[in-house]
């Protein structure tokens, strides 16, 4: 019974270790920092968990002040396509003529909801528009969100967005990837380097010039937001004081301080190595040194070899001194086509001689090396501290002349227009619900009626059990080897509980007519020899008559005798078969022929004294 109890606390560790694989597998990583959705979103939510057939949509509209927002469901209005060209790229693809399409998604479609779709492949795409109200950055955070659904995975290629800075002189016809831009947010992906960029343009106070700081990569790893064919939300966060958060699915995959977290450091260090400093000529610069007082030894001999022959080597007997080792191969054929005018006269191929298969070896014997005791090399003089090591040299430090101070980098340019500037090998990207403004409860809603209603449909069309089991296994190859061990529980459990039971219902059912047969045909035996012994006993009887007289006493005590003997006896071998044989497989036939058992020893007594 313990036995079988570990075999059912292994079952249950098995398939647990199963779900919790597939668990991990739809949660992001434990350092990921999760945000609540507004309980009014939450709400929302709980009210459509209809399947995606009976979803009813409705275009999103923000509750609260925003700059920006667009939805795609009705008619691409002002959003304009770029005429112009690439700078530094062959003419064949050089123009931004990639094409852009407004439709529903291919899978897990929401009736009525429509995107804008990247629909070229190894084309240049630009498109841009105004935003309603141009943000400022002075007092009020920036939140800039949107959604992206890569329908045919991707290959090589972007979906970030680029917010366009303030100019007087802003044509966007002209769209391209020099137009100043003051941030760039969103996924980029080329072979395995999965990104996701967040980069702001910040103007140095002292030169007027412009340099991108790149924020540090996300700790989570990003491949499954590029390869699920699922709509992901993504989402920046800039603050006043200077820090920032980017959000995939509202769970935070990234935070850090523009002032300590980007690279290039937005401000420059305070000094900077000399240009015009140089090493002295005398700097040494060398921590160990040979030592100059140091000499050879009189008994050192640099000329000692490092091998020598080791004299006491034997050959072993039995060495073949005249085979060779190889021999030509004595099946080989010379090929049909061999020309031996232009391939040359034909050889075999050699083997390895079969003769030196048993032989110690074959060939000129020759003394093996061995390492020479007396050989000690080129003799150096040992190391010792070097006393003029005056450490490893670097320029003087001096003040940086373009150092300065910028205290609150959030102060960026001011932003008036958002744009899509995008290289890509795969096709069919799809954006779409598109929000800049400055409270996250209104961005947490505006994404509760668009990507909430997208993520409600892909979870009501999601494969079962059998289909995410699969999935995770062509994932991790191992979970092969637990589900055949959990499929295979249930039958060693059925086995080890049932087995025992079926064996004695069998045997039993197979010995219990058996026994009846045996004990039937023992009675009729019986009921024959007893009519035979009462036809015996009858002559006995008048053969008795006639002897009586002379030695009757005699005769009857010892027929008394031996009817005794041999009733011990019976009773003996009766004990002996009760023994050996099963109390339980028995118990019925004893109990049916417990009547006949005095007659038996009768029939044997009476057998017995007739002989």
């Amino acid at each position: 019974m313990h036995f079988q109890w570990d075999w059912l606390c292994l079952s249950v560790l098995i398939i647990s270790s199963v779900t919790a694989e597939i668990e991990n597998e739809e949660t992001l990583d434990a350092d990921v920092e999760v945000e609540d959705f507004d309980k009014q979103s939450q709400d929302a939510d709980v009210d459509r968990e209809k399947s995606s057939l009976e979803v009813v949509y409705q275009t999103p509209k923000p509750t609260g002040e925003v700059y920006f927002t667009e939805t795609f469901d009705r008619v691409l209005a002002g959003w304009v396509l770029s005429k112009t060209k690439k700078e530094d790229t062959d003419d064949n693809i050089s123009k931004y003529d990639g094409r852009w399409e407004v439709e529903e998604l291919k899978e897990n479609t929401v009736p009525g909801d429509r995107g804008l779709v990247l629909k070229s492949v190894a084309k240049h795409h630009a498109i841009s528009t105004m935003l309603t109200k141009a943000f400022v950055f002075d007092n009020k955070p920036l939140i800039v969100q949107y959604e992206v659904n890569f329908q045919e995975g991707i290959d090589c290629g972007g979906a970030y967005i680029k917010l366009i800075s303030s100019s007087d002189d802003l044509n966007l016809e002209y769209f391209f990837d020099k137009t100043p831009y003051t941030i760039m947010f969103g996924p980029d992906k080329c072979g395995e380097d999965y990104k996701l960029h967040f980069i702001f343009r910040h103007r140095n106070p002292k030169t007027g010039e412009y340099d991108e700081k790149h924020a540090k990569r996300p700790d989570v790893d990003l491949k499954k937001f590029y390869l699920d064919k699922k709509t992901h939300l993504y989402t920046l966060v800039l603050k006043p004081d200077d820090t920032f958060e980017m959000l995939i699915d509202q769970s935070v995959v990234s935070k850090g301080s523009l002032l300590e977290d980007m690279v290039p450091p937005v401000n420059p260090p305070k000094e900077i190595e000399d240009p015009s400093d140089k090493k002295p000529d005398d700097w040494d610069e060398r921590p160990k040194i040979p030592d100059p007082n140091a000499v050879k030894p009189d008994d050192w001999d640099e000329d000692e070899p490092s091998k020598i022959e080791d004299p006491d080597a034997v050959k072993p007997e039995g060495w073949l001194d005249d085979e060779p080792q190889y021999v030509p191969d004595p099946n080989a054929k010379k090929p049909k086509d061999w020309d031996e005018e232009m391939d040359g006269e034909w050889e075999a191929p050699q083997i390895p001689n079969p003769k030196c298969e048993t032989a110690p070896g074959c060939g000129r014997w020759v003394r093996p090396m061995k390492n020479n005791p007396n050989y000690k090399g080129k003799w150096k003089a040992p190391m010792i501290d070097n006393p003029n090591y005056q450490g490893i040299w670097s320029p003087r430090k001096i003040p940086n002349p373009d150092y300065f101070e910028d205290l609150h980098p959030f102060k960026m340019t001011t932003v008036s227009a958002v744009g899509l500037e995008l290289w890509s090998m795969t096709s069919d990207i799809y954006f779409d619900n598109f929000i800049i403004c400055s409270e996250k409860e209104v961005a947490d809603r505006w994404a509760a009626d668009g990507w909430g209603l997208k993520k409600l449909v892909a979870s009501a069309n999601e494969p079962g059990m059998f289909s995410q089991l699969v999935t995770a296994a062509e994932d991790h190859p191992w979970l092969w080897v637990l589900y055949i061990l959990t499929l295979a529980l249930p039958v060693g459990l059925g086995v080890l509980f049932c087995w025992p039971a079926k064996v004695r219902e069998i045997y039993y059912e197979d010995t219990k007519p058996i026994a009846k047969r045996e004990l039937k045909q023992e009675r009729q035996e019986l009921e024959d020899d007893e009519i035979e012994l009462e036809e015996e006993k009858e002559n006995e009887d008048i053969a008795e008559d006639e002897d009586e007289g002379e030695g009757g006493e005699d005769i009857d005590d010892d027929e008394e005798e031996e009817e005794n003997e041999v009733a011990d006896g019976s009773q003996e071998e009766g004990d002996k078969s009760n023994k050996s044989g099963s109390e339980d497989e028995m118990k019925e036939a004893d109990e049916s022929t417990s009547s006949g058992d005095a007659a038996l020893k009768s029939v044997r007594k009476r057998k017995v004294r007739k002989d």
